[in-house]
């Protein structure tokens, strides 16, 4: 697979998060490159390449993935402890609410 440095990928090519902005997704090509860099937390990190004219329109949301994905957020605000909705996403180190972890979750 060709590999390009950091900034230096040809025209033509673009990760996911740059074909997402332009309202397409890969569409099950496989990666044509990739670009590599320094992780400044030790080795190196590839984004893979897509290309452009290869690439499809993301589908629409339609009603029941919209449905689907409010159930999904809707889990992951509810406290399983006190059954209420937080109203924020629980945080997973504690697994319930602020108010049912208690002061002592939240000073350490």
């Amino acid at each position: 697979m060709p590999t390009y440095p950091w900034r230096m990928a040809p025209r033509g090519l673009f990760t996911r998060r740059q074909l997402r902005a332009k309202g397409l997704r890969p569409g099950g090509q496989d990666p044509a490159a990739q670009i590599m860099w320094r992780s400044r937390f030790g080795g190196t990190r590839p984004a893979y390449l897509y290309r452009l004219a290869l690439a499809k329109p993301v589908r629409p949301m339609t009603a029941a993935r919209a449905a689907a994905l409010a159930k999904a957020n809707r889990a992951r605000r509810t406290c399983p402890a006190c059954g209420r909705d937080a109203g924020y996403v629980l945080p997973a180190h504690l697994g319930t609410c602020l108010t049912c972890a208690g002061p002592a979750a939240l000073a350490a």
